[in-house]
């Protein structure tokens, strides 16, 4: 890997689901690595499960000191606000030349919102969403879709190669996260049309898994098709990878973006509905493949 040849001091701003996954790969693929989250006991969980030295630091400024390259991985544009700026946040400890790599799930607007701060320290921004599950970066076989200048993703590529099995460059910064709007977009579409078809399939008569066998065999048999199988089958033992209050926020942003360049998403705008009626039934801490359960009720 990258990350054996080229070692790096990398910090992780955010340790969830994702940004922890991250953490590991890095940490694995022989970064020096301190990492951060707001709820502490988070940041330590993920440094008491990965190989080699890791530091959990108490604030974001803490942990960007003396970096090389920053990854963040946060739930939501107040969330990324609140990490860069104030007096312990990462902009005022960035060092001259590092670069933030940010993979968070975020308006294209903040980003380049937050630009002209990072650039003030005399770093460089650049945005990085990924496109794929936990098990994706897990398997080192995550897409990323970046935006910002070329010399900074590259300055930032060791790292990020830890768990991407691909970085495309789209061009401007916010191109990664209008990018990933775009295709979170379409893997929401999919999930909802997955979810209606099982649920048709069952309330006809024919067994869930014999119809999901047939689902994940078809035309439509995408690799999220297969990744989200064993959620789809037994909703009652799947963890929560990516809960529906987070399909409700991006779906959001999505819709966001649309009204702001004119483009006309009237699938976006049902899924967005059909979403919203889920969390407002109580299910937004739950999988997004809880919507077949929703629709099934």
């Amino acid at each position: 890997m990258a990350g054996h040849v080229n070692p790096l001091r990398v910090a992780v701003i955010g340790t969830g689901r994702m940004g922890g996954a991250m953490a590991r790969r890095v940490a694995g693929a022989g970064h020096a690595l301190t990492v951060w989250n707001r709820t502490r006991d988070k940041a330590d969980a993920v440094a008491a499960t990965t190989g080699g030295e890791v530091t959990v630091a108490d604030t974001a400024r803490q942990a960007v000191t003396g970096a090389d390259v920053v990854i963040v991985s946060l739930a939501d544009d107040d969330a990324l606000r609140s990490a860069y700026r104030g007096e312990d946040g990462l902009v005022a400890g960035l060092a001259p030349g590092a670069v933030v790599a940010d993979t968070s799930t975020v308006a294209p607007a903040t980003i380049r919102e937050l630009d002209d701060e990072v650039r003030a320290a005399g770093a460089m921004l650049a945005d990085t969403p990924v496109s794929g599950s936990v098990p994706s970066v897990e398997g080192g076989t995550i897409l990323v879709m970046a935006g910002g200048p070329e010399d900074a993703v590259e300055r930032a590529r060791p790292a990020l190669e830890s768990f991407a099995q691909r970085i495309i460059l789209l061009g401007p910064l916010g191109s990664g996260a209008t990018m990933k709007l775009a295709v979170n977009a379409m893997v929401f579409g999919l999930n909802q049309t997955l979810a209606e078809a099982l649920v048709l399939a069952e309330k006809a008569g024919v067994d869930r898994e014999t119809a999901y066998e047939v689902i994940a065999n078809s035309a439509v048999g995408a690799p999220f098709v297969g990744y989200k199988r064993a959620a789809f089958e037994h909703p009652e033992s799947a963890p929560v990878a990516f809960a529906l209050d987070l399909v409700a926020k991006d779906l959001d942003l999505a819709a966001a973006l649309a009204a702001t360049v004119g483009a006309a998403v009237p699938q976006l705008e049902t899924n967005r509905r059909v979403v919203g009626d889920a969390v407002d039934a109580g299910l937004g801490d739950a999988d997004m493949s809880a919507l077949a359960r929703h629709l099934r009720d």
